[in-house]
């Protein structure tokens, strides 16, 4: 599907001057939201841009800040571990 969007000028000269292209900026922003949203998976994100494997998934979601280590996932693992006993 192709979106058609404004922005404002000054918010695109300032994308064009930032970013190798603003479509691919814009995509990934939006593939990232999705998957902090768990909307996508790791594998889907991967896949919609083109990323060779999870740990560049990974890398990404670490250059926007994205968490990719949830509280949800804190609390699975003191689970297990409990039930291991350790």
């Amino acid at each position: 599907m192709q979106v058609t969007i404004d922005i404002p000028e000054k918010l695109a000269k300032r994308l064009q001057a930032q970013c190798r292209g603003i479509s691919r900026y814009l995509l990934e922003r939006i593939v990232l939201e999705a998957y902090r949203d768990d909307i996508l998976t790791t594998r889907e994100v991967q896949e919609i841009l083109g990323l060779e494997d999870r740990l560049a998934v990974y890398a990404l979601c670490d250059r926007h800040k994205v968490a990719t280590y949830t509280l949800a996932d804190v609390q699975r693992d003191r689970e297990t571990t409990q039930r291991l006993g350790f």
